[in-house]
């Protein structure tokens, strides 16, 4: 049997020689030093499940985190999501954060992008920079990250349908100036399956849809070897209305998907798993959203080794970020978001996240001002620096509640995951329409408990008495569609019109010929395509999607 002291002079140290402890004070209040992990032997317990289920961190299953020391070295990325209006206001924006003392960037697209289409598309018109940033084309992008510096930050972007487009874009910046790619760090969400499932963002069919997914895995390991491909998102699932449970069998079902999807091209398990990430939400359940992460960890390093064969320690770690539950807000008594997203951030931290994004107090009613996103900002510091909860690693292990329903979530997840796979697989729930039955089933029995006061909100069904406030809003300024306009028309007339050609022919080949497409989005990319001529492009080879109507 594996005990404390083997892990701490193996694995922990390891750990600090890459990273060391972070020169901080780690003892409680009344000074006393806490061990950097307890175990049952810490309080003469022998537990003989102890390292099949829960493990140490940074060994097979993760349970207890995926490295080593965790935030005894390295808290996890401030990554707070950020983008409205133009490319310079969410550069000014971005730069702020930044100063505040955010860790990571994360980018909002707004509708028109997310879509595939131009700003200056029929079908943008109202929509422009109101729920995240505008780019159609490199030109944008360069404003975007004007100042600073890619090789010193990591980017996470929001795009799913064209995200080999916008990665390219970003890409691309980062060529002209003359960055290494393989300094580059960050993350594209790329997760087409939960489009389908919950946000229903999508473009194309769901095959010619995981098969521009899969280009990514393929390209991206060779050529951005520290990017993460794909972040498998059960957010929007449970902002859609699922339970914990179903986020976590979905998620991990999506991201067995694609792993599937990447064996049959004859790729390699263990060149791409090492790249794939996950984005997981916070709810207001404490221990259930601490026991979902934990569960996580453990199903997908399971699943990984032993069912794909993975012999990579890499390809078996569910990296994840959070963002506490924008569902959750309530324009009423907005001012009490602040405490729900305390709370939920806190659920994160316990639960080993590695990225974390704390939602703004007023997203309920508007776009968050800079005070707002400061104020979610400083809520992850005050977590990391005075609660005292990085002293030790996984610090609710070994609590009954905690261990049995992080055992009971894995229980009922791999059961759903179990029921995916009988029907087909995810691809195949989809077309069946299983993942809109259950969330439409789910989320009326919530609401039902809310309206029958089952379930308490403060300040909605409960403690309903008006506090007066008068919260800021944060509007998108309509110029910013001229803004766009201009700046358009100004890169279709000084662009290289035969380059533009040729590379979205280069696009056209690739897609009809089954190739990757990645080595071509690059290069319209660089030749200053609109993102709106290169998802044509694709709209004409594959097709677009249109939901069937389900009774």
């Amino acid at each position: 049997m594996r005990r404390k002291h083997d892990w701490l002079r193996e694995t922990y140290r390891k750990s600090l020689e890459k990273i060391p402890e972070r020169p901080v004070a780690h003892r409680t209040l009344s000074n006393i030093a806490p061990d950097p992990l307890y175990t049952p032997e810490d309080i003469g317990v022998l537990d003989p499940e102890y390292e099949e289920k829960r493990g140490f961190p940074g060994e097979f299953p993760y349970t207890r985190g995926v490295y080593g020391s965790m935030y005894r070295s390295k808290l996890w990325t401030m990554r707070m999501f950020a983008g409205f209006g133009t490319a310079e206001q969410t550069n000014e924006r971005f730069k702020k954060l930044l100063k505040a003392g955010q860790t990571g960037l994360s980018v909002a697209f707004d509708l028109p992008t997310l879509m595939g289409y131009d700003s200056d598309h029929p079908l943008s018109k109202g929509e422009v920079g109101k729920c995240g940033v505008a780019v159609s084309s490199l030109a944008d992008m360069e404003i975007l990250f004007e100042g600073i510096n890619l090789e010193e930050v990591t980017t996470s972007m929001t795009i799913n349908s064209p995200a080999n487009a916008i990665w390219a874009m970003y890409l691309a910046v980062a060529k002209k100036r003359g960055y290494d790619w393989k300094k580059l760090g960050g993350t594209i969400q790329n997760d087409i399956l939960k489009e389908f499932i919950a946000q229903k963002e999508f473009i194309f069919p769901p095959e010619p849809s995981v098969k521009l997914v899969i280009d990514t895995f393929e390209w991206g390991p060779k050529n951005v070897p520290k990017w993460n491909f794909i972040s498998v998102s059960g957010y929007h699932i449970r902002e859609a209305g699922s339970t914990a449970v179903q986020e976590l069998a979905w998620t991990l079902a999506d991201g067995f998907e694609y792993v599937e999807a990447a064996l049959k091209r004859g790729l390699d398990v263990d060149e791409f798993a090492p790249r794939i990430s996950f984005f997981f939400d916070v709810h207001n359940d404490f221990f259930e959203e601490i026991a979902k992460f934990r569960a996580a960890r453990r199903i997908w390093a399971k699943e990984m080794r032993y069912r794909y064969k993975a012999k990579n320690p890499q390809s078996w770690m569910l990296r994840t970020h959070a963002q506490t539950a924008g569902v959750s807000l309530t324009a009423q008594q907005p001012l009490n978001n602040i405490a729900r997203v305390a709370i939920q951030a806190l659920a994160a931290v316990l639960g080993g996240t590695n990225s974390l994004h704390t939602d703004a107090y007023d997203e309920a009613l508007a776009l968050p001002t800079e005070e707002s996103a400061t104020i979610a900002l400083r809520t992850q510091q005050i977590i990391a620096y005075e609660t005292g909860v990085t002293h030790t690693i996984d610090p609710l292990a070994g609590s009954y509640y905690v261990e049995w329903l992080t055992d009971e979530m894995e229980r009922q997840a791999m059961e759903i995951i179990e029921e995916i796979r009988r029907m087909g697989g995810v691809v195949r729930a989809i077309e069946e329409g299983y993942f809109l039955r259950e969330l439409a089933e789910a989320s009326y029995r919530y609401q039902q408990e809310v309206e029958r006061k089952e379930r308490i909100i403060v300040g909605v069904n409960a403690f309903t008495d008006e506090i007066p406030l008068k919260v800021p809003i944060q509007l998108v300024d309509p110029e910013v569609e001229r803004v766009q306009a201009e700046r358009l028309a100004r890169v279709r007339r000084e662009r290289d019109p035969k380059r533009v050609e040729e590379a979205l022919q280069g696009l056209r080949r690739a897609a009809v010929e089954g190739q990757n497409t990645m080595p071509h989005f690059v290069e319209c990319a660089l030749a200053y395509c609109t993102l709106g001529e290169m998802m044509d492009v694709l709209r004409e080879v594959y097709g677009t999607y249109q939901e069937p109507a389900y009774v």
